[in-house]
């Protein structure tokens, strides 16, 4: 094997270079075997469509063999080649260790991909480099490159009038080819690049005007993560924006957003139910837009893009039936000004039941929260910012977002384990104050915290602004839900028989998993058929997230800005691969793809092997 020592040049570069050619001649060996000896033998592959059309990982450098050697022949993949127009080599430290990272290229026989390399020094070699993780990513599908920078329109083709965008968005005379159910930042990241990708799409949202699904939230509500991580795809927001960007400016860009890239998008209009006609490989779609007409159409693709926050959770509390005062979702609250100088309990102590209960206070409400579970608290500076450095760093969006693209699971996990510790120690003065005054904490399924609370169960977190303050000074008080024995018609009965008299209760309780409403539209066959939404499972992506799914022709995204505008990218690539015959409409229904064995229904898991790979 050759090593740095063979040359004078011991530059990252030259050393990335070097490993690069190992691995080609590794994949133009006769078998798999020379790959294995490129990587630590804990060692992460992670593939975004490229050679395998899915978002999938391989661990260990006898499962990264297996697999990359036969999927990178059947994609036709040629050379990886080292790529410092995005960035040059770095030396820099990741996950606890200092890696070379790297930028690559390269083309398949369907498109054009870009990827991360991260490199460490062999233990057993000097002067030797073997691959720690690999990303290989789907950039473009040949002969279907967006329509930007050199594909944009040009002449007669981009002089349309206004009467041709009014016709456009009716669907008078067509159906389209993908309906979004959703018109948020999930929604509209997936419409933006299905149409630069040239898939007719239409975004339906059961709100009167386009944003609401912010504008209408809670007044005090502002982004919980900073304007740089958040921008949306193609375009980012303007310099001049808060760090924090409060919910109404948000719901305004959205606005723009849907003028200045002309997606087709119909307010007032809700999906009643859906059904698949494999006769036609398609769905017969069923709308109720505005004075309830029932429009039928026929898309080939349904993408809900509902969000995690869906169907609100309204937990059967003993005697509730009973209280004559106000209940309310915290999904219907706005504000608190017709409330103060009376009484309101918030039950549920994640960002919006803190949000809320500091807006009551605020106002000069009576508060009490009320704690069903331990909660995370972190302080939103510096604590809850910690695991987005990377974009202060000053590497572009797009460089950053593919750095993130590269991170396999269970080095995110290690990764937010240190961000966790470090936030709890610049937060030990707050929370030995929680504590004190009896609020449970807890900081996430093996100390990951907020970020993994947040991918597997949508919520269980508080961002501090203020209100944690508030509850350690006695402003707002706290009680364990284990204390209330019922509610009464005045208010709460304790468990010792004192009635705390209340006006206002405020069910923070979160929301139903995607699951319910998928029945609610499509039937159980076909919840039972795609399976757990969101979360990990066995697996080390999100299930069935932005990606096909076991039930051809619907798909899933959801998430923060940040998520929605990265995987936006893969999962309209593969809608747009789909629609030109390259892929089947589900993994385990391919065309012209490699093959591979089915998963059960819904479950992801680490490719411990690639049996059935052609």
């Amino acid at each position: 094997m050759p090593t740095l020592s063979d040359s004078s040049d011991r530059s990252p570069a030259h050393a990335v270079t070097l490993w690069l050619k190992q691995i080609n001649a590794a994949l133009a060996a006769s078998s798999p075997s020379p790959l294995r000896n490129l990587f630590l033998p804990e060692s992460y592959w992670r593939d975004a469509l490229a050679l395998s059309w899915q978002l999938e990982t391989h661990v260990g450098h006898d499962n990264i063999a297996a697999c990359l050697y036969p999927l990178a022949r059947s994609a036709g993949l040629q050379e990886l080649q080292l790529d410092e127009t995005v960035r040059e080599v770095q030396q820099v430290r990741r996950f606890g260790a200092e890696v070379l990272e790297a930028f690559i290229r390269f083309e398949t026989r369907s498109g054009r991909g870009e990827g991360v390399v991260r490199l460490v020094p062999s233990p057993d070699v000097p002067a030797t480099f073997l691959g720690w993780t690999l990303l290989t990513a789907l950039d473009e599908l040949k002969g279907f490159e967006e329509a930007i920078g050199p594909h944009r329109p040009a002449g007669e083709a981009s002089a349309r009038k206004f009467h041709d965008r009014i016709a456009e968005q009716a669907y008078g005379d067509r159906d389209p080819t993908v309906l979004v159910v959703g018109g948020g930042q999930a929604g509209l990241a997936a419409a933006a690049r299905l149409k630069l990708l040239g898939v007719d799409t239409l975004i339906i949202d059961r709100h009167g005007r386009i944003g609401d699904n912010w504008r209408k939230r809670y007044h005090a509500l502002t982004l919980h993560n900073q304007v740089q991580v958040n921008h949306m795809p193609y375009m980012p927001f303007p310099p001049s924006w808060p760090a924090y960007i409060p919910k109404d400016k948000l719901a305004n860009w959205f606005e723009a957003y849907v003028e200045a890239l002309e997606l087709n998008y119909w307010t007032n209009t809700e999906l009643i139910s859906a059904v698949y006609d494999c006769s036609v490989d398609g769905w017969v779609a069923s709308l109720q837009g505005p004075d309830n007409v029932i429009k039928t159409l026929h898309p080939a693709h349904i993408v809900m893009a509902t969000g995690v926050s869906g169907i609100a959770n309204i937990p059967e509390l003993p005697g509730l039936e009973r209280f004559s005062g106000k209940v309310m979702h915290s999904s219907a609250y706005r504000d608190g000004q017709d409330w103060a100088g009376r009484s309101a309990m918030v039950i549920g102590t994640g960002n919006s039941g803190h949000d809320i209960a500091q807006d009551l206070c605020s106002r000069g409400a009576n508060v009490t929260m009320v704690q069903r579970s331990p909660t995370l608290v972190v302080s939103i500076e510096p604590g809850a910012q910690l695991p987005y450095t990377l974009y202060d760093e000053g590497p572009g969006t797009e460089v950053c977002d593919l750095l993130t693209v590269a991170t396999p699971l269970p080095l995110a996990r290690r990764a937010h384990q240190g961000f966790t510790r470090q936030a709890r120690e610049l937060d030990d003065a707050l929370l030995g104050g929680l504590q004190s005054a009896g609020f449970k904490l807890d900081f996430g399924e093996d100390d990951t915290g907020w970020q993994f609370k947040y991918l597997t169960r949508g919520g269980g977190y508080y961002f501090n602004v203020g209100c944690s303050d508030l509850i350690v000074s006695g402003r707002i008080g706290l009680l364990p839900y284990e204390q209330i024995d019922s509610f009464t018609a005045e208010g709460v009965r304790m468990v010792s028989g004192e009635v705390k008299a209340q006006d206002l209760v405020v069910l923070a309780t979160g929301y139903q998993p995607q699951e319910v409403l998928v029945e609610r539209l499509f039937g159980k066959e076909v919840r039972e058929r795609v399976g757990p939404i969101w979360g990990f499972g066995e697996g080390l992506e999100l299930r069935n997230m932005y990606s096909r799914t076991g039930q051809p022709g619907l798909w899933f995204i959801a998430g923060s800005l940040a998520q929605c505008r990265i995987n936006s990218k893969y999962l309209a690539l593969q809608i747009k691969a789909c629609q030109e015959g390259l892929i089947g409409k589900t993994p385990y229904c391919r065309s012209t793809e490699p093959m591979s064995q089915p998963a059960p229904a819904g479950r992801g898991r680490p490719r411990e092997s690639c049996a059935g790979h052609g």
